[in-house]
């Protein structure tokens, strides 16, 4: 019996020890994904890159240690990586990356991309703001076609734990977004108007 408890003790504080190591440098993970996307937004693309690339390394380093049992620790990192990747290729105007290509679980791409939502929000209200609105419904034409993509997930949130949650969120952000975009349109129409009937109050017509 006693070398049977000296087994399972030794197997526990191993395991103990692979997730302490998996806490830390995740969220090492995380901020190098957060600061690429804030690089991204101020227009420091190799800085993002690097950041991103960086990211990417130390997450494929710590697949050793969280195996199959910890692998639950590897979600929330797998996911920033996915968010942002994709938002660089969107900026770029590159091919979106794929499952395969990142090297992440099902889980992790599917919200990585529900969570770029939300950073298409602000690129749509970035783009209002310098008067390109051309660029912004295109901007908002893809978070439409993101959830409409995923929304299917939706029916799995048992097995995929809070896609129906990012779901009902990615949902709010589109409507404001909607919003947004619709009053530029609107905006845009009225001076358009105006500038015509000044045009012809020129001509004397």
């Amino acid at each position: 019996m006693q070398s049977s408890i000296d087994s399972i003790m030794n197997d526990l504080q191993l395991t103990q020890g692979r997730r302490e190591k998996l806490i830390k440098s995740t969220r090492d993970v995380i901020m190098l994904c957060s600061k690429s996307i804030v690089s991204l937004h101020g227009g420091k693309f190799d800085e993002a890159s690097q950041q991103a690339k960086q990211a990417r390394e130390l997450l494929d380093e710590l697949r050793h240690e969280a195996q199959t049992d910890l692998y639950r620790y590897m979600i929330g990192a797998e996911t920033e990586l996915v968010e942002a990747n994709a938002l660089r290729a969107i900026i770029s105007g590159s091919t979106m990356p794929s499952m395969d290509s990142l090297n992440v679980k099902g889980d992790s791409y599917i919200l990585g991309l529900l969570d770029c939502v939300g950073e298409l929000k602000r690129l749509v209200y970035d783009k209002i703001r310098v008067g390109k609105s051309e660029d912004a419904k295109n901007m908002f034409a893809l978070m439409e076609q993101i959830y409409a993509a995923l929304f299917p997930f939706s029916a799995y949130d048992n097995i995929v734990p809070g896609v129906r949650r990012k779901l009902d969120v990615a949902r709010i952000l589109i409507e404001d977004t909607r919003a947004a975009v619709t009053e530029d349109s609107r905006r845009l129409a009225m001076l358009d108007a105006i500038d015509k009937l000044y045009s012809k109050l020129s001509k004397g017509v």
